[in-house]
């Protein structure tokens, strides 16, 4: 494998020179420029990326914190967010934290060694103040952890609230709401929109916490058989809208005619399964090409047309839900 120095004796020219026609930085005549790119060429010489790193301060990486890799929104989002950088001629850095500090950390030293330009952050984070310590651009997706840090979200507060109005306006009395955590500001602004129509309308709910990742189905059971008069469900995933609709259909309740059922995500899977799950879509694309843009323009050090951007979410009816005339 041909190094910088085969390159420099083949052109008769130093090294330095070598490095500057490469880097693009530096004069060097364009007789001599062309003789370096000619032995580049014949000799395949491919440049170490690290080493120009290191040298610049740059590496043309953006990096991605997951909290997991396996939730099907999330997947979505990433393969969008990756096209997006491969797009602006950078690399993406895949880093899954799974929720675990001790990882977080070695991930945090990556950045820091390997000079990433950028990091779109999506787990949620209890060391924003040691990401913010690292001087390069952060943007957050589903969280707004700081004042400091730009952030690009889906309108939560919009998706419960539409939730509930058409659970309502297809004549639901009695609720029961499958959320998320509820440390999670997203599942507390989808909480805050869902109660916000169900108050005013005085109708009956019954609010329970799940695992985003992997979600107990006999809790999911249980819940549902202690409340058999349940006509409408809400689900901050599409993943326990999933189960939710297995265990109605072991109690034989017939959907949407006894209980109407609404996810969250508009995961592929809402649309293969049968019946067809009505749902709250967040906007992948619309979110991930968002992020890239942003992180561009923070990258080249101009201006954020939004600081914090929310990207509103619609209601995509199908088959768990009463169609109203």
């Amino acid at each position: 494998m041909a190094t910088i120095k085969d390159v420099a004796k083949k052109a008769h020219v130093s090294v330095a020179t070598v490095s500057r026609v490469i880097n693009q930085k530096g004069y060097v005549n364009e007789e001599t420029k062309q003789l370096v790119l000619q032995a580049i060429e014949e000799l395949n010489y491919v440049p170490n990326e690290l080493a120009r790193s290191l040298f610049q301060k740059k590496s043309h990486i953006v990096a991605v914190m997951m909290p997991h890799l396996t939730s099907y929104y999330f997947s979505d989002l990433l393969e969008v967010i990756e096209d997006e950088t491969i797009n602006s001629n950078y690399r993406l850095m895949i880093c899954n934290s799974k929720d675990d500090p001790e990882k977080e950390s070695k991930y945090l030293k990556i950045f820091d060694q390997y000079n990433v330009d950028g990091i779109i952050l999506i787990s949620n984070t209890h060391r924003i103040n040691d990401y913010l310590a690292l001087s390069i651009p952060i943007i957050e997706i589903d969280h707004n952890l700081s004042d400091e840090v730009p952030s690009i979200t889906s309108n939560n507060f919009l998706g419960g609230k539409l939730a509930a109005e058409k659970l309502v306006n297809s004549g639901c009395k009695k609720i029961i709401h499958f959320r998320g955590p509820s440390g999670l500001v997203t599942v507390q602004d989808r909480t805050s929109g869902f109660q916000s129509v169900l108050k005013a309308k005085g109708v009956e709910t019954h609010t329970y916490d799940l695992a985003f990742i992997s979600p107990d189905p006999l809790d999911i059971e249980s819940k549902i058989n202690a409340h058999p008069d349940v006509d409408g469900i809400f689900c901050d995933s599409d993943i326990i809208a999933i189960l939710a609709i297995q265990s109605l259909k072991r109690a034989n309740k017939k959907i949407p005619e006894d209980v109407q059922v609404i996810g969250f995500d508009n995961i592929q899977l809402s649309n293969m399964l049968e019946p067809k799950i009505t749902t709250i879509e967040q906007s992948t694309e619309a979110i991930g090409k968002a992020a890239l843009k942003s992180m561009m323009k923070l990258i080249n050090g101009e201006e954020l047309d939004y600081f914090h951007q929310t990207i509103d979410v619609k209601l995509i009816e199908r088959d768990t839900t009463k169609k109203v005339f």
